[in-house]
């Protein structure tokens, strides 16, 4: 029970006046009616009726029915009775019991405490004296008189009642109130500190992007006072060297009109008429030169055009769209954000981030900044300092971001996202990365139809994009597009014998081989021949290839344990390898810059023009088999490879043959994978031949 004002009150009067130091005392409300309030003998309230309060000349406090009762019993001494608590005799007065003198402590107890009750304690408003009490069951005030002593009714179905008086029912919702509203308060607190963050943080916003304004125009500002100075150094230029011209002729004129002054002193006293005639012919000769020198060698034209070109309207352009002042209604609390397709481990992964507005609308424009950290989960309940993975961050333009990464093994993440360094909605995202690499799509079943094989072998992608796989045991080739959608069938002579082995894009077509036949057939992608040759040193024709930047048409051939190159005319040229070096090749493709990949049970690296070069997967030899290679345009190795039951889709590193990762396809075994090729975007398509399918991954 929890402690009324009164009784603290009350504790503090009772501490000794003498002492300087006041102690404030709580009293159990329940203790205090039972040590001051109770009679000892029948533990009754005092109250103003049945149970008064009487003082013995023990200073004993007894209600008045026990003393009229213990008087009545007593036979022994007449007109005294014994005291309840003390034993001590007490005479009974004249008057009676009645008569003894009441407890004026206990009764100014009583009286404060029904003031203090009728403060604090809620009464019914029939009855007065009735205090009210409150069901935490029902959620319902109720007195026990006005409802007959029971509220059980007003709750069907309900048996079990928890009952507690109304004032300390008032009390706790006060308390749960005031909690509320702390933590209301609280929240709004740190509501206000966030907004008034972010107010200083668009302070400091607008003042950097002023300040970039003002650091750009003075930019420009500088390269037009460049631009002015370079065209008035221009005028002062062409100024000058007029200038200089005309000085010059202004200098001769001088020194031309001094000399005929300097002839025409003392003309006037001569008499011999041969000077006179010598002086006139000269003087003529000057007149000449003089009329020579009247037109100007130069002119005073200069003049500064800015209309010869349409620069100023560029300019005017240029500056009108010169900058821009960008700004994003995003709300991160709004955002979220989801896994694109599901983490495999060492495979690019995608987190898509869709942003929205304060209203929940979703954004249509980019450029907001966005925050990006991943770490395995473990180390958010550990210690241990978890190194970030790296992370990309991909603008959409269109409100949504993608986050890239590549997660290096399988185990659980978590991504957090920020946008304008505010945390988005779920934050942070969790995810696992596995390490079952599924494939996107599988076509095909055994069979004859349309969508089935019988004995897949090969396959090869154009540079369309279509995809064909050599259906040996149907004597056809199934043209198929990046979606493994059925397109057509082709057939051709080339292909019969269910014998086709092997499958290339070539410069026209196809170029195809038959190892019963032993011919290579080069067709249109259509099926119609465009030519077709054999070698009289084939024995076991098993794949072929085709660098397209030189036409070599490359033979894998069994028999002979060597890789024959010829010209698009079927010519020999060289030929790769030798009896000792190969063991039941089963493909073999081009690399990037010519290089010549032949696989057995490892892969073997030659140069474009047959020299050895290196041994990849070298403690793969003789344990296991590779059915297909491939090399995609960055240089990785993509090999189908079966050893000991367990087949694998291998993608290894051109150079070093490190093993970059490894696709089991856990829930769609391969069995007896062969042929293999590269789609675009990281994909490729593998032949299963054991299933009679095609399978569709994703690898990078």
């Amino acid at each position: 029970m929890s402690c009324c004002p009164f009784m603290t009150r009350l504790g503090e009067r009772m501490v000794s006046m003498s002492s300087m130091l006041v102690e404030t005392v709580s009293i159990n409300y329940e203790d205090f009616n039972e040590s001051f309030l109770t009679c000892g003998t029948c533990l009754c309230v005092y109250d103003g009726s049945e149970h008064i309060p009487k003082l013995l000349p023990c200073s004993h406090t007894v209600c008045l029915h026990c003393l009229t009762r213990i008087a009545a019993s007593q036979t022994r001494e007449a007109g005294a009775f014994r005291c309840p608590i003390c034993r001590e005799l007490i005479t009974i007065p004249r008057g009676g019991v009645p008569a003894l003198p009441p407890s004026f402590l206990v009764n100014q107890l009583l009286d404060l405490m029904s003031r203090q009750r009728r403060e604090v304690i809620p009464k019914c408003s029939v009855h007065i004296n009735q205090e009210l009490l409150f069901c935490e069951t029902c959620d319902t005030v109720f007195c026990t008189v006005c409802t007959g002593g029971s509220h059980a009714g007003t709750s069907p179905g309900c048996t079990e009642h928890t009952i507690i008086p109304f004032s300390i029912a008032i009390k706790r919702m006060s308390e749960i109130l005031l909690y509320k509203a702390n933590e209301c308060i609280s929240k709004l607190t740190q509501a206000q500190e966030s907004v008034g963050a972010e107010l200083r943080r668009l302070e400091t916003a607008t003042e950097r992007c002023l300040n970039a304004v003002d650091a750009e125009f003075a930019e420009i500002i500088s390269k037009v006072e460049k631009r002015r100075a370079e065209l008035q150094a221009a005028v002062t230029a062409a100024a000058r060297d007029k200038k200089h011209v005309l000085e010059e002729q202004h200098a001769l004129i001088e020194a031309e009109k001094n000399k005929v002054e300097r002839e025409c002193d003392g003309l006037q006293y001569q008499v011999e008429v041969r000077n006179i005639t010598q002086r006139i012919g000269s003087l003529s000769d000057q007149l000449d030169a003089a009329v020579a020198l009247s037109e100007p060698r130069e002119n005073a034209f200069i003049t500064a055009e800015f209309n010869h070109n349409e620069a100023l309207m560029e300019f005017e352009r240029a500056l009108s769209i010169f900058g821009r002042v960008r700004s994003s209604t995003t709300l991160p609390g709004l955002c979220r954000a989801r896994l694109k397709d599901p983490a495999v481990a060492k495979l690019q992964a995608t987190v898509v981030v869709e942003t929205v507005d304060y209203h929940g609308h979703p954004r249509n424009a980019g450029g907001d900044p966005i925050g990006a950290e991943l770490t395995l989960a473990d180390s958010i309940n550990t210690d241990n300092q978890s190194t970030s993975i790296e992370t990309e961050i991909k603008d959409l333009e269109d409100g949504s971001y993608e986050v890239l990464f590549r997660p290096p093994s399988a185990s659980r993440y978590v991504l957090k996202l920020s946008v304008f360094e505010r945390p988005i909605k779920d934050y942070p995202v969790f995810f696992d990365a596995t390490e079952h690499n599924e494939p996107v799509k599988i076509y095909g079943r055994r069979g004859h139809g349309k969508d089935e094989f019988h004995q897949p072998v090969a396959v090869a992608v154009d540079d369309d994009n279509m995809i064909y796989v050599v259906d040996t045991g149907n004597s056809r080739i199934k043209v198929l597009d990046d979606n493994l959608e059925f397109q057509r069938h082709i057939t051709n002579e080339g292909l019969d014998g269910r014998s086709c082995t092997g499958i290339a894009v070539s410069e026209q077509g196809l170029v195809i081989v038959n190892w019963r036949t032993r011919t290579v057939t080069e067709m249109t992608s259509l099926g119609d021949t465009i030519r077709s040759f054999s070698h009289n040193a084939f024995q076991e024709p098993i794949d072929i290839a085709v660098d397209r930047s030189y036409g070599h048409v490359l033979v894998a051939d069994n028999g002979q344990c060597c890789v024959f190159v010829f010209d698009c005319d079927g010519k020999i040229l060289f030929q790769v390898g030798k009896r000792s070096m190969f063991k039941l090749i089963s493909s073999v493709t081009i690399g990037p810059a010519g290089e010549i990949l032949v696989a057995d049970s490892r892969i073997q690296v030659f140069s474009a023009k047959g020299d050895f070069s290196e041994e990849i997967y070298a403690e793969g030899k003789g344990k296991g088999r590779y059915g297909g290679i491939a090399v995609d345009p960055d240089g990785r190795i993509l090999g189908s490879r079966s050893d000991k039951g367990r087949s694998v889709i291998q993608v290894l590193k051109l150079g070093g043959g490190a093993i970059l990762t490894e696709i089991d396809s856990h829930s769609s075994k391969l069995r007896r994978p062969s042929g293999i090729a590269v789609l675009p975007d990281n994909h490729l398509v593998v032949v299963d031949l054991g299933n009679d399918c095609i399978k569709k991954y994703r690898y990078w």
